[in-house]
């Protein structure tokens, strides 16, 4: 009897084992689960649309499977909305039951979902240029981006006006809010530091649709305007800009956001000869941009810009993982680890690793707006290689002084 009762115990605790087993790998083989958190209504729709295209993009060009397993996208319209971005959070982890958040679109929106993705610990892959000190002073630890900090992009356009095209005095016009802000400091600590003044600000509501009470103040005796704005804000202010005849008399310098090769039809040769600040050019030669540039307009009959290459390298980063976990996620720790340790050799920006933050060291563009063979594009001018989010100061230097602000870099020298 003994026997027969161990004999019994031990099919048993096989049959629990096998099942065990068969759990395991069904969940080994079910679709992961992504979350897309964009913008679908309202005036940043442009931007959340080409954002999933891009994101989409990647996942029909590999089967909707990613290093060998199938995976399902769950897209929210958070409407550019903070509370509803978090509703949306937590109804793509709580009801869609998503293994990993790709997004948002805006800053203020990832500022509103941040202590939710900490508590859950759903790995976020940022699709846009986010809240700074989420990759600085304050790092979500849950969270990398696929596309780098908001100074980051304008830190090269800031040394170019100084140091290339010898411009000494500046006027600034932005969105009012955290990207526009962190835009103007990130450009302005640069140019300062290498021997420019910013002399005027000028903030406009993010609502806004006539920029003529703006532009009619802009001061006379400027080089440039550095202007900061998305979607269709920015066709609106370019249009006006040279309405009031200031185009070829005091030349714009841009936030990518400006000249975005989604908008470009849009802003057709009102755009020419706009130098702007990027960490993406559809013009960027190289055979796999190429290929991407070539398959991205076949699909939606126009070139891929930032939002839209967020998306598709945000893909790439979560591809890199899951090759890592052999495709698996029920790990959250070892898949974060693998995320933070995925470098891309070659991807249609270049390459691209990240450093301890969780932000991408990559080049750095600085473009110029053209028409080329009928064609508008960003042309690129120079790149700055293995540019950090830190820029030449170090991250101890940099996370020393305040986040990137309307305070911070001090207006040393504003003359309005």
């Amino acid at each position: 009897m003994f026997f027969s009762f161990v004999k019994r115990a031990a099919v048993n605790t096989a049959i629990v084992a096998f099942a065990a087993g068969s759990v395991s790998a069904g969940a080994q083989t079910d679709p992961i689960r992504i979350g897309l958190l964009t913008i679908k209504t309202g005036p940043f729709a442009g931007p959340g649309q080409q954002m999933e295209n891009g994101l989409r993009h990647l996942l029909k060009e590999r089967n909707y499977t990613l290093a060998g397993r199938k995976v399902e996208l769950f897209v929210a319209d958070t409407a550019g909305q903070p509370a509803m971005a978090r509703t949306k959070t937590q109804d793509l982890v709580e009801r869609d039951k998503v293994q990993v958040l790709v997004g948002p679109l805006t800053s203020t929106e990832a500022l509103a979902i941040d202590d939710y993705v900490r508590d859950v610990k759903v790995p976020l892959i940022s699709s846009s240029n986010l809240a700074e000190d989420m990759t600085q002073r304050h790092p979500n630890p849950w969270m990398v981006r696929a596309t780098g900090s908001t100074g980051q992009v304008v830190h090269p356009l800031g040394m170019y006006a100084a140091t290339t095209l010898h411009y000494k005095r500046i006027a600034t016009v932005a969105s009012d809010f955290a990207f526009g802000q962190e835009a103007v400091a990130g450009f302005q600590r640069v140019f300062e530091d290498n021997g420019g003044q910013v002399v005027q600000k000028l903030w406009v509501p993010t609502a806004a649709a006539d920029f003529s009470a703006y532009i009619a103040q802009i001061r006379k005796d400027v080089d440039a305007v550095f202007i900061s704005f998305s979607g269709a804000s920015s066709v609106a202010f370019v249009r006006q800009y040279n309405e009031y005849g200031l185009k070829g008399k005091v030349p714009l310098l841009a936030m990518h956001s400006v000249v975005d090769e989604g908008l470009l039809g849009g802003i057709g040769d009102d755009g020419i000869g706009i130098i702007s600040g990027g960490i993406y050019s559809a013009a960027i030669d190289t055979p796999t941009n190429k290929n991407y540039v070539a398959s991205y307009r076949k699909e939606f009959g126009v070139d891929p810009g930032f939002y839209a290459t967020g998306g598709y390298v945000a893909g790439l980063f979560l591809e890199g993982a899951l090759k890592s976990t052999n495709a698996s996620v029920d790990d959250k720790e070892a898949f974060l680890k693998a995320l933070r340790s995925t470098k891309l050799a070659d991807s249609p920006r270049g390459p691209l690793t990240l450093d301890a933050y969780g932000n991408p060291v990559c080049n750095g563009y600085v473009r110029k707006t053209e028409r080329k063979d009928g064609h508008m594009q960003n042309t690129v001018v120079k790149v700055f290689p293995d540019e950090s989010q830190f820029w030449t100061y170090g991250p101890k230097q940099f996370l020393a002084n305040p986040v990137y602000s309307r305070d911070f870099p001090p207006s040393r020298y504003l003359e309005n």
